[in-house]
């Protein structure tokens, strides 16, 4: 669910969208996805590290609109099109929804330090000769982004930011890609 689209991304098909669909209706009779179903489908496991599981959880929460813990057909149809087809602003928007953990509408230092040290253990976890200090880079994010300096960074400034920084998009960058999923469970169950 990274912000710019990838090749991945641009491989799936409307075909392959309808085939999601189905398998959603065969996999979940109830009509309903439920949390470790949806850590199924991003390959959360056993084998996956404590931040890949709150980070994944953090995101069902986001695509949980009506807030019962699970995705019912349209909150899940509404994900899959911001996933696989969604603009880059309403990504972005998505993406700040995750991060404002108390919704107040604006990100503090607190949550933004949050993000990027889980966002780096993700990486790290994928490749483990990345580098950074959390605080260094938190306090790049806010020295780039916080235009009004109130120590906190408001929906606008993110938007605002990420699209002029590309490092402050990369720091920032939700990246748990369901389409080479979907594309390798296409593969594997013609």
């Amino acid at each position: 669910m990274g912000q710019a689209q990838s090749d991945a991304d641009k491989e799936v098909t409307l075909q392959h969208i309808q085939e999601l669909y189905r398998k959603f209706a065969n996999e979940c009779p109830s009509g309903n996805l439920h949390l470790h179903e949806f850590k199924k489908i991003f390959g959360i496991n056993h084998n996956s590290t404590a931040e890949e599981s709150a980070y994944t959880e953090n995101v069902f929460r986001s695509f949980d609109t009506n807030q019962d813990s699970m995705l019912d057909f349209m909150e899940y149809v509404a994900a899959v099109h911001l996933v696989l087809r969604g603009k880059l602003e309403d990504k972005l928007k998505w993406s700040f929804k995750v991060y404002d953990r108390d919704g107040n509408g604006c990100l503090d230092r607190e949550e933004v330090r949050h993000v990027v040290k889980i966002i780096n253990a993700i990486k790290k976890h994928n490749d483990p000769s990345i580098i950074g200090d959390i605080e260094d880079i938190c306090d790049r994010i806010f020295n780039s982004v916080d235009k009004n300096n109130d120590s906190q960074i408001s929906l606008q400034e993110f938007i605002e930011g990420c699209e002029r920084d590309p490092w402050v998009m990369d720091q920032l960058k939700l990246d748990i890609q369901p389409c080479g999923w979907f594309i390798k469970q296409q593969q594997k169950n013609p």
